[in-house]
């Protein structure tokens, strides 16, 4: 067997172990909210394991020295190893890249809900609670360390701040944190922000409606294109060449 295929199997058996199984549809969550229990469920869910990186990193090494051969195998072994060991520790699992995903695109409901119950003259931190019952999930799940600190007597102003630092749910901290400074009516700001996100989610969706349509047509593309080559382009240039010989 040629080392450049024992090259490619290593490094397939590299791209493979980093390909991740699914993760349930709704990943566990500590309560301290989204990042902590997310990023766990990512390690244990998303490959990015000590030993499951060490193994990718092996492998990734040995298809480069494989490849490469000769006196520099080693070193680019050793090169592509430490390089693919870093890239995968720093990089983000999928199982929290899905969650956060998902808590992005189910905050605006939320929102909405919360701005209706602050409306119906609720407190900010029942109001939160309330659309979170209503509307289980990922985003749901996020404001879960955020409502139990609520529920312990924690000062608002320091859960908000806390609020915005979590990723995809950190707008909506933001916007609570800001309107607790300046003294600007809650119900107000969150409906704003409700009919700002609702406007977002809108135009992502017609974006990637319109993404959908440019990929479909992309495997038409490549079919078509060789057969116009040959058909239609190869004939003429070599009719063009056999007048020009002929002469």
């Amino acid at each position: 067997m040629s080392p450049a295929l024992l090259a490619g199997l290593a490094l397939g058996a590299a791209m493979l172990l980093v390909r991740s199984p699914r993760p349930s549809l709704r990943p566990p969550y500590d309560p301290p909210g989204y990042g902590a229990g997310a990023q766990a469920a990512g390690r244990a869910a998303g490959g990015r394991s000590p030993v499951r990186r060490a193994v990718v990193a092996a492998l990734a090494g040995a298809g480069a020295w494989l490849f490469v051969g000769g006196p520099l195998g080693l070193p680019s072994a050793v090169l592509v190893a430490v390089v693919c060991w870093r890239l995968l520790g720093r990089s983000e699992p999928p199982a929290v890249r899905r969650a956060r995903v998902q808590a992005t695109r189910e905050l605006p409901h939320l929102v909405g809900l919360m701005a209706a119950g602050l409306r119906a003259g609720a407190p900010p931190s029942a109001a939160l609670a309330g659309a979170c019952a209503a509307l289980p999930g990922a985003a749901a799940e996020a404001f879960a360390g955020a409502r139990a600190r609520l529920a312990l007597g924690m000062d608002p102003a320091t859960v908000w701040d806390e609020l915005a630092e979590e990723p995809g749910i950190a707008v909506l901290g933001r916007a609570l944190a800001r309107a607790h400074q300046t003294g600007a009516p809650v119900s107000d700001t969150v409906e704003a922000l409700a009919v700002q996100l609702a406007q977002e989610g809108r135009a992502a969706a017609e974006d990637r409606a319109r993404g959908v349509g440019v990929w479909a047509a992309l495997p038409l593309g490549l079919c078509l294109l060789p057969g116009f080559l040959l058909l239609g382009v190869v004939p003429v240039v070599a009719g063009l060449a056999a007048q020009l010989g002929a002469r």
